[in-house]
């Protein structure tokens, strides 16, 4: 229960339906450093406050630890490596469905649920992950690590509603909460100025370097390469007649690599780290695919290189795909799985 209202209505849903229901906030920032959102003390308070009103017990882990070594400490380094990190998809992955998920089993949970908008359907011997009923809130892009083992022991109850409908179901349970906006892409950060961040928590790797034009040409200097990603236009303190975009981060020469907005399109791109919600692919195989949440689906010919790394082949050409960033494919609504742009 992050605090949120898609976490309570979850919780309500389930307990309204029969379920032995208890909730728990993960406690994730360093003390004296805990911001707003999903992580902070209000958000604890406003989750202790709907527990109540449903009458189910309620508890706070603290995951201060975990959340540090595999999500705070992942996002600086990717940046820092010249990569764009995606550090929702690795929370999921590493905190709230690996070592809570472990977490919930040691103390006898039968389920793990959450606010996810997303759906798990079982067909035949295998678990899967389907789109959420309203496609504004679908959350299942970040869901795409997702194991067997794990989508055996998830609920996700608001995946056949829509946001309307579960603010409407806060509403009738008087929840203090039915009305509050929904927490920002990355919970840690308070104004979402991933820049600051990265200087207050790693100021050590923030190295000046050369701007190059892909022509070759010396054009300027930038300020460090965790403060550029594929496809940025603005912030690059360059004035020429063209407009000009980021096209490459090469961290070797710690250089930016810029040339004009025909460049940043590409047709193709390779990922790792691939994972298959059900069974794994024994060929090449044509799907849709998102290069980041919320970016329209695209038709893509997927190629397995190996177990665990695909080549794939744009039908139309993609602005900015971005290394560190993750592509996941889509058939008739359900996810097949995912891998990381290399």
């Amino acid at each position: 229960m992050s605090g949120g209202v898609d976490s309570s209505v979850a919780a309500a849903l389930l307990k309204d339906s029969g379920y032995e229901v208890f909730g728990i906030t993960l406690r994730l920032w360093p003390v004296r450093k805990e911001p707003g959102g999903c992580c902070g003390v209000s958000a604890i308070n406003e989750a202790k406050l709907v527990a109540k009103i449903i009458q189910i017990p309620h508890y706070v882990l603290n995951f201060r630890q975990i959340f540090q070594e595999k999500v705070i400490d992942y996002f600086c380094a990717t940046y820092l490596s010249g990569r764009t990190p995606n550090p929702c998809i690795v929370c999921n992955q590493l905190v709230k469905f690996g070592a809570f998920l472990e977490k919930a089993k040691e103390i006898s949970a039968d389920f793990v649920a959450t606010g996810h908008y997303a759906k798990v359907v079982k067909k035949g011997s295998f678990y899967l992950l389907r789109k959420g009923k309203d496609s504004r809130c679908d959350q299942s892009y970040f869901l795409y690590t997702l194991s067997q083992k794990q989508l055996a022991l998830l609920l996700f109850p608001l995946g056949s509603f829509t946001k309307e409908e579960v603010r409407m179901i806060a509403h009738n349970h008087s929840f203090p909460n039915a009305e509050k906006e929904a927490s920002q892409d990355i919970c840690f950060l308070t104004d979402s100025d991933y820049k600051k961040f990265i200087q207050k928590f790693s100021p050590q790797g923030l190295k000046p370097g050369p701007i190059y034009h892909l022509d070759g040409r010396l054009l300027g200097e930038h300020r460090g390469l965790a403060f550029y990603t594929i496809g940025q236009r603005e912030g690059l303190g360059i004035s020429l007649a063209n407009p000009l975009y980021v096209v490459k981060i090469d961290r070797k020469r710690n250089a930016l690599i810029v040339g004009e907005r025909e460049a940043v399109f590409k047709r193709e791109l390779e990922a790792a780290y691939v994972n298959w919600i059900g069974p794994e692919p024994t060929g090449s195989f044509f799907a849709r695919a998102s290069i980041r949440y919320r970016s329209p689906q695209s038709r893509v010919k997927v190629v397995p290189k190996g177990r665990s790394r695909v080549k794939v082949y744009f039908a139309q050409p993609q602005f900015a795909i971005t290394p560190g960033q993750s592509v996941v494919f889509f058939k008739r609504g359900y996810v097949l799985g995912g891998g990381v742009i290399l």
